[in-house]
């Protein structure tokens, strides 16, 4: 009974320490006590930094670095406990599902940022190292910014695509290094006398930095240090354009995900196939919300039908008034006539809809004869109601 109850809690905390999703208080409220923290964290440890401040306010950056740590130790060590929860370490060995967790990037992170506190005191590491590894706490952003997480997955996705670019410069360093050595070392031995001398120009120059500390001086040396800027400037085009279409894939990949769950909600559209339903992605724009918002008034030239994904819709028509939730739709009476709307729409909570335009409307009919018949079964019920 106790092992039973002791499980109830280390899952309760994993949700609490979980990201929240939705309507978990708890979570969301530990989510803006630790993002606030790490927050406070790298504006007190910025600020630190400068003498005046540093000696104006210590006792104020005492306290958020004494609470930050607590809170943060702390946190450490309930992740450490309820890792156990996680859908891919819940069926093996609780010890070895730990030490897993321990090596994980955000475990890692979160473990140097508070090591500092504690091995600082007393050893022989510089202080300012220490410090700047105390940093490292504000990369436990990472965990609550989808931002953070996209890049991590392009990076991950495109990991052998940049390891090879990465060779192809380290192969042009070399090769930047070796002919400036050739053609400049017996000019100028002091900057290219070796090979590892002048590779800090070769590195330099295909950054398109160049500092201007080094540069050659003989005709030959200088045409092939042209020859060597132009190289540079198309070797670091190629991982701008393989990030920007790993971000382009992950954000296409993503809001296809998305929409396809929204329109699996659709009961319209339950019984439609893979390729039906996407085809009708490519149609349906998403419409996310507020409360109160108007979405179609009475009298209104017709151009849109609307599926309602979440929340609610308060339809008025003929003198009556509906509730429309998840899975309904409306508009499609007035498309179907070619006429006036003769029907007002305001959203009652936050909603997220699904958009089909009357182009689109008449497209998804002609060459869907069942989604036709089902739409025009519905709009004569309802045109009974009235």
């Amino acid at each position: 009974m106790e092992r039973a109850r002791m499980e109830r809690l280390r899952r309760r905390w994993f949700e609490i320490l979980e990201p929240s999703a939705g309507g978990d208080k708890a979570s969301l409220i530990s989510d803006v006590v630790l993002v606030t923290l790490i927050f406070l964290n790298t504006f007190a440890f910025v600020l630190g930094t400068v003498d005046g401040f540093k000696e104006d306010y210590a006792v104020q950056l005492d306290i958020i670095l004494y609470v930050s740590i607590i809170v943060f130790s702390i946190e450490y060590l309930l992740r450490l406990w309820v890792c156990v929860e996680h859908p891919l370490r819940r069926d093996g060995h609780p010890v070895w599902a730990r030490v897993q967790y321990m090596f994980t990037p955000l475990a890692l992170v979160d473990l140097i940022a508070i090591l500092p506190f504690y091995i600082g005191p007393g050893s022989s590491v510089d202080l300012r190292i220490l410090r700047v590894l105390s940093m490292l706490r504000f990369l436990r952003i990472a965990r609550y910014s989808s931002a953070f997480q996209l890049f991590g997955r392009v990076v991950h996705r495109e990991g052998r695509s940049l390891m090879g670019v990465l060779l192809i410069l380290v192969a042009l360093v070399l090769i930047a290094a070796s002919g400036m050595y050739a053609i400049e070392g017996n000019v100028q031995p002091e900057n290219f006398g070796d090979i590892p001398s002048a590779m800090w120009w070769a590195l330099a120059t295909l950054t398109t930095i160049g500092y201007g500390d080094v540069v050659p001086v003989t005709a030959l040396g200088r045409w092939f240090a042209g020859l060597i800027m132009i190289f540079g400037v198309g070797v670091f085009a190629l991982p701008i354009g393989i990030l920007s279409n790993g971000f382009a894939m992950e954000v296409n990949q993503r809001n296809f995900v998305v929409t396809w769950n929204m329109i699996s909600k659709v009961d319209l559209f339950a019984k439609l196939d893979a390729g039906e339903i996407a085809e009708i992605m490519e149609l349906l724009k998403s419409r996310h919300l507020p409360k109160g918002t108007t979405i179609v008034r009475e009298g209104d030239v017709t151009d849109a039908m609307y599926f309602v994904v979440t929340g609610e819709v308060v339809v008025e028509t003929g003198g009556q008034s509906l509730r429309l939730g998840p899975g309904e739709h409306f508009g499609e009476t007035a498309l179907l006539a070619q006429d006036l709307n003769m029907l007002s729409a305001k959203t009652a909570t936050v909603c997220d809809l699904l958009e089909l335009d009357a182009q689109d409307f008449n497209y998804l009919l002609m060459h869907n004869a069942h989604l036709e018949e089902d739409f025009r079964k519905i709009a004569k019920e309802r045109l009974k109601a009235k």
